[in-house]
């Protein structure tokens, strides 16, 4: 075989090689976008219900929590620039608002949890509901794993700081 011959079969293989590269990326691309459209929805949905209910703007870090309800979760500012966290639930449309700054931090959220429990790793804070006595509460979700394998779950009360439950050992 020549020299031209093998530069244009390298040629070839690297064209090919480009192009499956390509169409793999393009395919998992497409799949992450249609993963994520019902979020992006739910996102939409959830700022169209806080700015005709409330008179807060700004809306950013938008999650979606499903614990006994699901609820679109946001930060927004209202008038005088304070951050406020806002919970809607998804079956209902019902709204509840809190100023950020009248409610515990996250950080104070995981020293609750740091004073009476002892974890490897915490995998995740995030504000959610917790349902306690048939009242939904705004609450921190401490999302965390103890002894390497065991997943638990700590909540902490969005307004007093108590630890309102935990689910231990799952």
């Amino acid at each position: 075989m020549s020299l031209h011959k093998e530069g244009i079969h390298v040629k070839k293989w690297i064209l090919l090689s480009v192009l499956f590269v390509a169409i793999i990326t393009g395919i998992l691309v497409n799949v992450y976008l249609n993963a994520m459209e019902p979020v992006s929805a739910a996102e939409n949905k959830a700022v169209k219900i806080a700015a005709k209910e409330t008179s807060l703007s700004d809306f950013t870090d938008f999650n979606l929590y499903s614990g006994e309800e699901t609820y679109y979760v946001m930060t927004g500012k209202n008038a005088r620039q304070e951050d406020v966290y806002v919970w809607i639930n998804e079956k209902n449309g019902e709204l509840i608002t809190r100023i950020a700054k009248n409610g515990i931090t996250k950080k104070e959220a995981l020293n609750k949890l740091y004073q009476e429990k002892n974890p490897d790793e915490i995998i995740a804070v995030r504000l959610g509901m917790a349902r306690i006595q048939k009242t939904d509460r705004p609450a921190w979700e401490i999302y965390y794993r103890k002894n390497s394998d065991t997943i638990n779950y700590y909540y902490v009360d969005f307004e007093t700081g108590e630890k309102l439950r935990a689910i231990n050992n799952l």
